[in-house]
């Protein structure tokens, strides 16, 4: 696809990719047609997902109303827990299994998305969790048939979950996180309510705006679809296809909203106009990791997040109770490595990440890209008050042998990436991300 600066399939490889989304209504005040899109799907009885924080919230009790208001039955589980668990999703597919409802919204950050997924799934065709999970963990089962409606309404600017067809977890036995992701775990429509930013502390944006970051960089710089083997059947295309000349455009826009407004977000939560702005590039790198897949610095963070019981570290802005290393940050700390180390297959790409993200690359040589975009990287995580490498989350040089362990699994992730990372290149990178800067 020359127009598009892609080069012919080579042999055996991939010569297409596909486009896929959940219909997405963005904007203020969306929240309210929430009832009147779900009686348009067909549902009469709801279960409707949500945690208790975001149970306790205005723009909850707005969606609550709305939905009442159709005459809709509702059926609520507010038990998701913030970066879910084997056992928590399945607590939750044991409720959906006993509500009888005929669709599913959900409320909250991707914890709750993603709890509804899998409770719509394993509720729709029970069978165990890793029956459906990622290879090597799970047996990566293809979802039987399509599942009730969801309808999802982010309240977080980060994950893109109300757009992607995948549902991340805890595996408590493993260690670390792994997914399911099939293209029928996508929420049937997004209602994408900027409003719902307004209370979020500036931890939990800064944590979020650098997952949206980190989708487009990572997205932006993955290996090519075209360089990807071509299926045995075309329905079986993975989702993780390779960056294509669709998801670069919701890319390159997601950059240069995050390097306009994330600080301006994280800084003062009355800037109704930065935290629209991220929810909006939260709304595009879902899209496009959607159809493109994101690589290294996620397949680090399930390891970084899985092990964080291990850790002392318990972030401010959110619940409190046993460690957690918030999503978002377990997957920027070690962004600057990677970046580094990466920017050797397209220099031009890195270079145009950092000075999307404001760096200046004037004059700037190939040899350059991963320096300057690594040194932009830790300037934003330092401003955000994000800590300082995987040391400033408990972690030490002790833990990098369980941290590959916890890597290595995640190869869906990792053969996203655009050169090949195994074992030693995984131990380096643990190694250097322990500080930023």
């Amino acid at each position: 696809m020359i127009c598009c600066h892609y080069p012919s399939a080579r042999a055996g490889g991939d010569g297409a990719f596909t486009i896929d989304a959940s219909r997405v209504t963005f904007g203020r005040g969306c929240i309210a047609e929430l009832g009147d899109r779900a009686r348009s799907l067909g549902m009469r009885r709801v279960a409707l997902f949500t945690d208790p924080r975001v149970a306790t919230l205005s723009i909850f009790e707005r969606a609550r109303r709305s939905l009442v208001s159709a005459g809709l039955e509702l059926e609520l589980y507010d038990g998701v827990r913030v970066e879910p668990t084997s056992v928590s999703f399945e607590e939750a597919a044991r409720f959906a299994l006993g509500a009888t409802v005929d669709g599913f919204v959900s409320v909250g950050g991707g914890s709750v998305l993603d709890t509804a997924k899998a409770a719509s799934l394993l509720s729709s065709y029970p069978a165990p969790l890793r029956a459906y999970a990622n290879l090597p963990v799970g047996d990566a089962r293809p979802v039987p048939g399509p599942l009730r409606p969801h309808l999802a309404c982010p309240t977080t600017s980060g994950t893109g979950s109300e757009v992607t067809g995948i549902a991340v977890y805890d595996d408590l036995e493993l260690g670390a996180k792994t997914a399911v992701a099939s293209a029928r775990l996508r929420p049937t429509e997004a209602l994408i309510d900027p409003d719902a930013t307004a209370t979020l502390p500036a931890p939990v944006v800064a944590a979020s705006g650098f997952d949206v970051l980190s989708h487009a960089l990572e997205s932006y710089t993955a290996r090519a679809y075209c360089d990807r083997p071509a299926p045995e059947r075309p329905t079986l295309r993975p989702m993780s296809q390779g960056r294509n000349p669709f998801s670069d455009l919701g890319c390159r826009e997601a950059l240069t909203l995050c390097g306009d407004y994330l600080l301006r977000a994280v800084a003062d939560p009355a800037d109704a106009e930065a935290r629209e702005a991220m929810m909006w590039a939260a709304t595009l790198a879902g899209v496009a990791f959607g159809s493109s897949g994101v690589h290294v610095p996620h397949a680090m963070a399930y390891a970084v997040a899985g092990l964080a019981h291990e850790t002392s570290y318990r972030p401010a802005g959110y619940p409190e109770g046993e460690p957690l290393v918030p999503h978002g940050v377990s997957v920027v700390l070690s962004a600057p490595a990677v970046f580094r180390l990466t920017a050797e297959t397209d220099p031009e790409r890195h270079l145009e990440g950092a000075r999307r993200l404001g760096a200046e690359t004037r004059g700037a040589s190939a040899s350059d890209a991963g320096p300057i975009l690594a040194s932009r990287l830790a300037e934003l995580m330092q401003a955000a008050g994000v800590p300082n490498g995987l040391r400033g989350v408990g972690y030490d040089d002790a833990h990098v042998p369980r941290l590959v362990l916890g890597t290595v699994p995640q190869a869906r992730l990792l053969s996203n990436a655009p050169l090949t990372i195994g074992p030693p290149e995984l131990e380096r990178l643990f190694h250097t991300s322990m500080r930023c800067w």
